[in-house]
């Protein structure tokens, strides 16, 4: 139960704004008295100016402001299973020194008892961080990191695929891996052009994603609705919103909109398409009758890093199968 709250937790974040999410990221390189040529690299939405990967000082602007990075870090520690994803991602992956319970991709992370739910000031300090990465700031960490002389950089649940892109140049930026960082934001969005335009969507083929079992769901407003948006599927929580992204649906209201596919991010926590036949009423559903269920990683679900192609995929191959049924 502690780990479907804590998911819970994570995925209504990306509609709420914890710990700043939505708001601009930004990131530039002090002068320096390198006669190299500035690399340039740009997302979508951004523009920024970088100098070459090794001229430190840096300095990048985040949802906690301007964070001054000296030297090029050599003992990262994240606290968010997301910036953990981007930073093996960009190749800082032999910087990370420590990561949080919950940051198990990629296999070869250093995961640790770290908390970054409930982080534990004195436990991160014992890892001698030389920046720390966050997605929220629960009980002042931020100011206590920066008492003790730690960098550190808070990159929020992000509110759309620009957000995402952001994040990881700003990781580029601060890890001096800038160039890396740009090819995969540059890989990340041919991906899904790719997926995109090789997809045919039925006009008015609806689905319902499920956070857990308590029937929480998520709207085109959530990131994750966004990424079900780039097919063009209709949302049947929609309707249904109540602001945050993520509303709480009932079941006869999920059985009234009679989805043609449901996603089920929950399957990691014993919910299976066949149990959903169990459910009153659900035994009638389209997409129960028709097979049209389909399990996704809990990971995928509820992370917003370069993995999000492979989400996106897997909801188009399912798409695809519906659609040919």
């Amino acid at each position: 139960m502690r780990r479907i709250t804590l998911v819970l937790t994570v995925l209504i974040a990306f509609a709420c704004g914890e710990g700043g999410a939505g708001t601009t990221t930004e990131f530039a390189a002090p002068a320096t008295t390198s006669t190299a040529a500035p690399a340039t690299t740009t997302a979508p939405g951004t523009t920024a100016t970088v100098a070459p990967a090794e001229a430190f000082p840096v300095e990048v602007t985040t949802a906690n402001g301007p964070v001054t990075i000296e030297a090029r870090p050599g003992n990262v520690v994240s606290l968010s299973s997301t910036a953990t994803e981007m930073l093996f991602a960009i190749g800082a992956g032999d910087q990370v020194v420590a990561v949080d319970e919950f940051s198990t991709y990629p296999p070869e992370a250093p995961v640790t008892d770290l908390s970054g739910f409930t982080p534990n000031l004195e436990a991160i300090v014992g890892y001698e961080p030389d920046l720390v990465v966050i997605s929220f700031d629960p009980g002042d960490l931020v100011s206590g990191l920066e008492t003790v002389g730690v960098p550190t950089l808070l990159l929020p649940s992000a509110s759309s695929l620009d957000d995402s892109y952001t994040q990881l140049e700003v990781l580029g930026v601060a890890t001096g891996h800038a160039d890396e960082a740009a090819e995969v934001v540059s890989r990340m969005q041919g991906d899904i052009d790719e997926i995109v335009a090789a997809s045919t969507v039925p006009a008015g083929l609806s689905f319902y994603h499920e956070v857990d079992a308590t029937l929480y769901s998520a709207t085109s407003d959530s990131f994750l609705g966004q990424v079900y948006g780039l097919l063009g599927l209709t949302n049947i929580a929609d309707e249904a919103d109540d602001g945050s992204g993520f509303p709480q649906l009932s079941s006869e209201y999920i059985v009234s909109k009679d989805p043609d596919i449901i996603y089920l991010g929950d399957v990691d926590f014993g919910v299976t398409p066949e149990s959903l036949r169990e459910r009153p009423g659900w035994a009638e559903m389209t997409a129960v009758q028709n097979g049209a269920i389909v399990p996704l990683d809990s990971y995928l679900a509820s992370n917003w890093g370069p993995q999000v192609v492979e989400l996106l995929r897997t909801i188009a191959e399912s798409v695809t199968a519906v659609s040919s049924s």
